[in-house]
């Protein structure tokens, strides 16, 4: 199997939409994603992730399967906490959270890492444990969560997509790759409409899936779009 997690475009984040130019680079995704085509598309519930998922559906015929749990506000609701200010943000996006993530007491409770004192009080753990669950059935493997591997219940060559967001994909392609979110989401990016790539080579008992691609961009190189890092840094 071949899974396929793409971020939505550039965002109108209220009302929940995309922007001119996120419109374009959905119809660039459908350029290069129509190439090969998909057996099965979900789609979060949200509208923006929806929107990117409209110009591949519509050319390969789909009509992609809605997955509320996949919606950013469910991840945020766990893995977002109040700063200073009074407002909140992703734990990831605030420095002195990602100090405390990489705190060498806290990776060394390795997948437990959020039974840490730096965790209490915060969703982190009801975050990592409902994601789990969530993903696993979503798969359709056994997870062997403690040898990092999935059991082979059923072969095939599938392509499978899911449009989503970057908030919730820190927490989903943590869970997916057995990477504790502590370490994924402080070193790990993705940028808007760019597609992760993840291999599930079904020849054997057990699987243990890799990263083919992360967060790329070739739709945008070829379409002209290219707008650097989610519209700001140039790399």
């Amino acid at each position: 199997m071949l899974l396929y997690y793409i971020r939505h475009g550039d965002p109108i984040y209220d009302p929940d939409s995309l922007t001119p130019l996120g419109h374009k680079q959905a119809a660039a995704l459908a350029d290069r994603l129509c190439l090969y085509g998909f057996d099965e598309i979900y789609s979060s519930t949200s509208t923006r992730a929806i929107m990117t998922a409209e110009p591949t559906c519509k050319r390969l015929g789909k009509t992609p399967i809605l997955l509320d749990w996949a919606h950013e506000a469910r991840a945020w609701d766990n893995f977002a906490t109040k700063k200073e200010d009074g407002n909140y943000s992703w734990v990831f996006q605030q420095n002195s959270w990602v100090e405390k993530l990489n705190d060498p007491t806290l990776t060394a409770l390795g997948d437990q890492w959020y039974e840490h004192p730096h965790c209490e009080g915060t969703n982190l753990k009801k975050g990592v444990l409902t994601t789990n669950e969530h993903a696993d059935k979503f798969l359709g493997f056994r997870h062997d969560r403690a040898n990092h591997r999935f059991e082979v219940l059923r072969t095939g060559e599938k392509r499978v997509a899911l449009f989503a967001h970057a908030g919730f994909g820190m927490a989903f392609l943590s869970s997916v790759m057995d990477i504790p979110y502590a370490h994924f989401a402080t070193h790990f990016d993705m940028s808007h409409s760019c597609v992760t790539v993840i291999g599930f080579a079904e020849d054997t008992k057990y699987v243990y899936p890799k990263i083919l691609q992360l967060s790329n961009d070739s739709h945008l190189f070829k379409a002209g779009l290219m707008e650097g890092y989610n519209g700001q840094l140039k790399i």
